[in-house]
Protein backbone atom coordinates (compact mmCIF):
# COMPACT_ATOMS: atom_id res chain seq x y z
CA UNK A 1 0.00 0.00 0.00
CA UNK A 2 2.57 2.59 1.10
CA UNK A 3 5.88 2.83 2.91
CA UNK A 4 4.53 5.92 4.67
CA UNK A 5 2.94 3.64 7.29
CA UNK A 6 5.10 0.88 8.74
CA UNK A 7 3.47 -2.11 10.41
CA UNK A 8 5.16 -4.58 12.74
CA UNK A 9 3.94 -7.02 15.37
CA UNK A 10 5.86 -8.30 18.38
CA UNK A 11 4.84 -9.56 21.82
CA UNK A 12 1.17 -9.15 20.99
CA UNK A 13 1.55 -5.48 20.01
CA UNK A 14 0.93 -4.28 16.47
CA UNK A 15 2.82 -1.02 15.94
CA UNK A 16 1.62 1.27 13.17
CA UNK A 17 4.22 3.95 12.53
CA UNK A 18 3.52 7.06 10.49
CA UNK A 19 6.61 7.37 8.32
CA UNK A 20 6.45 10.57 6.30
CA UNK A 21 8.61 12.78 8.50
CA UNK A 22 9.62 15.16 5.71
CA UNK A 23 5.93 16.19 5.47
CA UNK A 24 5.28 16.17 9.22
CA UNK A 25 3.45 12.87 8.64
CA UNK A 26 0.58 14.64 6.83
CA UNK A 27 -1.93 11.96 5.94
CA UNK A 28 -2.63 10.88 2.36
CA UNK A 29 -5.25 8.47 1.01
CA UNK A 30 -2.70 5.65 0.90
CA UNK A 31 -1.75 6.28 4.52
CA UNK A 32 -5.38 6.19 5.61
CA UNK A 33 -5.72 2.91 3.72
CA UNK A 34 -2.72 1.38 5.47
CA UNK A 35 -3.98 2.50 8.88
CA UNK A 36 -7.45 1.13 8.15
CA UNK A 37 -5.92 -2.18 7.04
CA UNK A 38 -3.90 -2.33 10.24
CA UNK A 39 -6.95 -1.87 12.44
CA UNK A 40 -8.85 -4.52 10.50
CA UNK A 41 -5.90 -6.88 10.80
CA UNK A 42 -5.84 -6.43 14.56
CA UNK A 43 -9.49 -7.40 14.91
CA UNK A 44 -9.15 -10.67 12.98
CA UNK A 45 -5.68 -11.76 14.15
CA UNK A 46 -5.75 -13.38 17.58
CA UNK A 47 -2.01 -12.85 18.01
CA UNK A 48 -2.54 -9.07 18.02
CA UNK A 49 -3.89 -7.90 21.34
CA UNK A 50 -3.03 -4.18 21.27
CA UNK A 51 -2.37 -1.66 18.50
CA UNK A 52 0.09 1.16 19.13
CA UNK A 53 0.01 4.18 16.79
CA UNK A 54 3.19 6.22 16.74
CA UNK A 55 5.24 8.34 14.33
CA UNK A 56 8.78 8.80 13.06
CA UNK A 57 10.33 12.26 12.99
CA UNK A 58 9.53 15.34 15.05
CA UNK A 59 5.76 15.34 14.53
CA UNK A 60 2.91 12.93 15.19
CA UNK A 61 0.90 14.20 12.23
CA UNK A 62 0.09 17.58 10.69
CA UNK A 63 -3.34 16.20 9.80
CA UNK A 64 -4.67 15.85 6.26
CA UNK A 65 -2.31 16.66 3.42
CA UNK A 66 -3.71 19.93 2.05
CA UNK A 67 -2.12 19.23 -1.33
CA UNK A 68 -4.47 16.23 -1.56
CA UNK A 69 -7.37 18.52 -0.69
CA UNK A 70 -6.44 21.02 -3.37
CA UNK A 71 -5.89 18.35 -6.01
CA UNK A 72 -8.94 16.22 -5.25
CA UNK A 73 -11.54 18.96 -4.86
CA UNK A 74 -14.85 17.55 -3.69
CA UNK A 75 -13.39 14.11 -2.94
CA UNK A 76 -10.36 14.92 -0.75
CA UNK A 77 -7.60 12.53 0.31
CA UNK A 78 -9.36 9.67 -1.47
CA UNK A 79 -10.51 9.03 -5.02
CA UNK A 80 -12.46 5.77 -4.91
CA UNK A 81 -15.92 6.52 -6.31
CA UNK A 82 -16.92 2.85 -6.30
CA UNK A 83 -15.54 1.98 -2.88
CA UNK A 84 -15.72 3.22 0.68
CA UNK A 85 -13.02 5.91 1.02
CA UNK A 86 -9.96 4.90 3.01
CA UNK A 87 -10.45 7.80 5.41
CA UNK A 88 -13.99 6.59 6.13
CA UNK A 89 -12.74 3.05 6.70
CA UNK A 90 -10.11 4.34 9.11
CA UNK A 91 -12.52 6.48 11.14
CA UNK A 92 -15.13 3.72 11.31
CA UNK A 93 -12.50 1.17 12.33
CA UNK A 94 -11.37 3.46 15.12
CA UNK A 95 -14.92 3.71 16.41
CA UNK A 96 -15.58 -0.03 16.26
CA UNK A 97 -12.23 -1.42 17.44
CA UNK A 98 -12.75 -4.02 20.15
CA UNK A 99 -9.08 -4.39 21.05
CA UNK A 100 -7.16 -1.62 22.83
CA UNK A 101 -5.69 1.28 20.90
CA UNK A 102 -2.72 3.21 22.29
CA UNK A 103 -1.16 6.34 20.82
CA UNK A 104 2.26 7.88 21.43
CA UNK A 105 2.18 11.56 20.43
CA UNK A 106 5.48 13.24 19.65
CA UNK A 107 5.62 16.85 18.46
CA UNK A 108 2.61 18.39 16.79
CA UNK A 109 -0.77 16.71 16.41
CA UNK A 110 -3.15 18.64 14.17
CA UNK A 111 -6.74 18.01 13.07
CA UNK A 112 -7.37 14.29 12.70
CA UNK A 113 -4.10 13.84 14.58
CA UNK A 114 -6.08 14.95 17.63
CA UNK A 115 -9.56 13.63 16.85
CA UNK A 116 -8.26 10.09 16.33
CA UNK A 117 -6.93 10.18 19.88
CA UNK A 118 -10.48 10.37 21.22
CA UNK A 119 -10.91 6.75 20.12
CA UNK A 120 -7.69 5.56 21.74
CA UNK A 121 -7.90 3.88 25.12
CA UNK A 122 -4.56 5.22 26.29
CA UNK A 123 -2.73 8.26 24.90
CA UNK A 124 0.79 9.17 25.95
CA UNK A 125 2.66 12.29 24.84
CA UNK A 126 6.12 13.75 24.91
CA UNK A 127 6.74 17.02 26.70
CA UNK A 128 7.09 18.89 23.40
CA UNK A 129 3.78 17.59 22.00
CA UNK A 130 1.14 20.11 20.95
CA UNK A 131 -2.51 19.59 20.01
CA UNK A 132 -4.60 21.70 17.64
CA UNK A 133 -7.89 21.29 15.76
CA UNK A 134 -8.04 24.19 13.27
CA UNK A 135 -11.03 22.90 11.29
CA UNK A 136 -13.00 26.14 11.47
CA UNK A 137 -9.89 28.11 10.52
CA UNK A 138 -9.84 26.10 7.28
CA UNK A 139 -13.55 26.55 6.63
CA UNK A 140 -14.24 22.97 7.71
CA UNK A 141 -16.03 21.12 10.50
CA UNK A 142 -14.54 18.57 12.92
CA UNK A 143 -14.68 14.85 12.08
CA UNK A 144 -14.14 11.36 13.53
CA UNK A 145 -17.15 11.71 15.82
CA UNK A 146 -15.22 14.34 17.76
CA UNK A 147 -18.16 16.72 18.14
CA UNK A 148 -19.78 14.01 20.25
CA UNK A 149 -16.72 12.61 22.00
CA UNK A 150 -14.78 15.74 22.91
CA UNK A 151 -17.59 17.49 24.86
CA UNK A 152 -18.15 14.26 26.77
CA UNK A 153 -14.49 14.19 27.69
CA UNK A 154 -13.74 17.82 28.53
CA UNK A 155 -17.14 19.53 28.75
CA UNK A 156 -18.99 21.73 26.27
CA UNK A 157 -17.18 25.00 27.05
CA UNK A 158 -13.69 23.53 26.78
CA UNK A 159 -14.62 21.65 23.60
CA UNK A 160 -16.05 24.81 22.03
CA UNK A 161 -12.91 26.72 23.00
CA UNK A 162 -10.72 24.17 21.22
CA UNK A 163 -12.92 23.76 18.15
CA UNK A 164 -14.06 27.33 17.50
CA UNK A 165 -10.76 29.10 18.19
CA UNK A 166 -8.50 26.40 16.73
CA UNK A 167 -6.08 27.19 19.55
CA UNK A 168 -2.97 25.12 20.15
CA UNK A 169 -2.40 23.56 23.58
CA UNK A 170 0.67 21.90 25.02
CA UNK A 171 1.02 18.45 26.55
CA UNK A 172 0.59 19.65 30.12
CA UNK A 173 -2.71 21.34 29.25
CA UNK A 174 -3.86 18.28 27.29
CA UNK A 175 -3.18 16.09 30.31
CA UNK A 176 -5.04 18.49 32.60
CA UNK A 177 -8.06 18.41 30.27
CA UNK A 178 -8.01 14.61 30.14
CA UNK A 179 -7.07 14.33 26.47
CA UNK A 180 -4.02 12.23 27.34
CA UNK A 181 -3.13 9.84 30.14
CA UNK A 182 0.49 10.80 30.87
CA UNK A 183 3.36 12.98 29.69
CA UNK A 184 6.91 11.66 29.36
CA UNK A 185 10.24 13.25 28.45
CA UNK A 186 10.48 13.30 24.66
CA UNK A 187 13.50 10.99 24.64
CA UNK A 188 11.68 8.24 26.54
CA UNK A 189 8.17 8.54 25.07
CA UNK A 190 8.40 5.70 22.57
CA UNK A 191 10.04 3.32 25.03
CA UNK A 192 7.47 4.09 27.72
CA UNK A 193 4.51 3.76 25.35
CA UNK A 194 5.73 0.45 23.96
CA UNK A 195 6.37 -0.93 27.46
CA UNK A 196 2.80 -0.10 28.46
CA UNK A 197 1.44 -1.61 25.27
CA UNK A 198 3.36 -4.83 25.88
CA UNK A 199 2.18 -4.96 29.49
CA UNK A 200 -1.43 -4.57 28.37
CA UNK A 201 -0.98 -7.20 25.65
CA UNK A 202 0.12 -9.68 28.33
CA UNK A 203 -3.11 -9.33 30.31
CA UNK A 204 -6.18 -11.56 30.00
CA UNK A 205 -7.45 -10.63 26.51
CA UNK A 206 -11.16 -11.18 27.07
CA UNK A 207 -11.13 -9.23 30.33
CA UNK A 208 -9.35 -6.38 28.54
CA UNK A 209 -11.85 -6.31 25.68
CA UNK A 210 -14.84 -6.45 28.03
CA UNK A 211 -13.42 -3.68 30.18
CA UNK A 212 -12.85 -1.50 27.12
CA UNK A 213 -16.44 -2.13 26.00
CA UNK A 214 -17.77 -1.20 29.44
CA UNK A 215 -15.68 1.97 29.55
CA UNK A 216 -16.81 3.02 26.09
CA UNK A 217 -20.45 2.27 26.83
CA UNK A 218 -23.12 1.24 24.38
CA UNK A 219 -22.75 4.22 22.07
CA UNK A 220 -20.93 2.79 19.05
CA UNK A 221 -23.99 3.48 16.92
CA UNK A 222 -24.18 7.07 18.13
CA UNK A 223 -20.52 7.67 17.31
CA UNK A 224 -20.89 6.20 13.84
CA UNK A 225 -24.03 8.27 13.25
CA UNK A 226 -22.18 11.42 14.31
CA UNK A 227 -19.26 10.52 12.03
CA UNK A 228 -21.71 10.23 9.14
CA UNK A 229 -23.28 13.62 9.88
CA UNK A 230 -19.89 15.27 10.29
CA UNK A 231 -18.73 13.63 7.06
CA UNK A 232 -21.67 15.05 5.12
CA UNK A 233 -21.07 18.56 6.47
CA UNK A 234 -17.34 18.19 5.87
CA UNK A 235 -17.92 17.17 2.24
CA UNK A 236 -20.29 20.09 1.69
CA UNK A 237 -17.79 22.53 3.15
CA UNK A 238 -15.04 21.15 0.93
CA UNK A 239 -17.00 22.45 -2.06
CA UNK A 240 -17.49 25.86 -0.46
CA UNK A 241 -15.89 29.20 -1.21
CA UNK A 242 -14.72 29.25 2.40
CA UNK A 243 -12.45 26.26 1.97
CA UNK A 244 -11.23 27.48 -1.39
CA UNK A 245 -10.17 30.74 0.23
CA UNK A 246 -8.63 29.01 3.25
CA UNK A 247 -6.53 26.62 1.16
CA UNK A 248 -5.47 29.36 -1.25
CA UNK A 249 -4.39 31.48 1.70
CA UNK A 250 -2.43 28.56 3.16
CA UNK A 251 -0.41 28.01 0.01
CA UNK A 252 0.02 31.75 -0.55
CA UNK A 253 1.20 32.14 3.06
CA UNK A 254 -1.33 34.83 3.96
CA UNK A 255 -4.28 35.20 6.29
CA UNK A 256 -7.60 34.07 4.77
CA UNK A 257 -10.22 36.73 4.09
CA UNK A 258 -13.74 35.54 4.83
CA UNK A 259 -15.22 39.03 5.05
CA UNK A 260 -17.25 38.72 1.84
CA UNK A 261 -18.50 35.20 2.55
CA UNK A 262 -21.42 34.00 4.59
Amino acid sequence: MTDHVLAATDKGVQTLTLNRPDKKNALTAAMYGALADGLERAERDASIRVTLIRANGDAFTAGNDLADFAAAGATPVDRQPDEKPHVTRFLENLATAEKPLIAAVNGLAVGVGVTMLLHCDLVYAGEAATFQMPFVNLGLVPEAGSTLLLPRLVGMQKAADLFLTGKKIDAARAEALGLIAEVFPDASLQTEALARAEALAAKAPNAVRLTKALLRGEDRGAVLARQKKEGADFANQLRSAEVKEAISAFFEKRAPDFSKLG
